[in-house]
């Protein structure tokens, strides 16, 4: 496995400022670096009251951060959430199966997904979500993709402090 270079991400996680933006951008770049993802998303998962919350997307345009979903109890979040296991569809009829916007995945040159899990205190906190080309999730990359998910705790953590912070 590559091991991944982590300096920008811990340079942006240490910086002054207003965060969790800056962090995101730099899991968003190490995230890229790893594995490739034309469409890249963090979510945030409260099982407490069953929604699911979009608070980064590289296409704001497509996949704008705001507000909460219902959480949907599918294949998916069986895998995802309660199995706390990555999520591989390397081609349209897989994501299609568990995501109604398939059509806008296909839309914007997305044919395959990966997520992953993020878990604080044993639980799934949220998912890092990575859609790019039919066939992109091989074996490789989603076992390079565990080294995401130290620094997708930190993302959610800082992203935690920072709502507590202005409620």
């Amino acid at each position: 496995m590559q091991v991944p270079d982590y300096a920008k991400f811990l340079t942006a996680a240490g910086a002054a400022g207003p965060q969790p933006q800056p962090v995101f951008d730099a899991l968003c770049a190490l995230t890229q670096e790893l594995v490739g993802a034309r469409l890249f998303t963090i979510m945030t998962s409260d099982r407490a009251h069953r929604v699911n919350a979009r608070v980064y997307s590289n296409m704001p345009d497509a996949y704008p951060v705001s507000g909460t979903k219902p959480a949907n109890e599918t294949d998916w979040s069986r895998q995802v959430i309660g199995e706390r296991k990555t999520f591989v569809a390397n081609d349209i009829e897989g994501i299609k199966a568990v995501f109604d916007d398939w059509k806008l995945i296909r839309s914007l040159g997305c044919e395959s997904v990966m997520n992953v899990p993020i878990l604080i205190d044993g639980e799934v906190a949220g998912t890092i979500n990575c859609l790019d080309a039919a066939g992109h999730y091989t074996p490789e990359r989603v076992e390079a993709a565990e080294a995401l998910k130290l620094p997708g705790l930190v993302c959610l953590l800082l992203h935690d402090r920072t709502n507590r912070k202005g409620a």
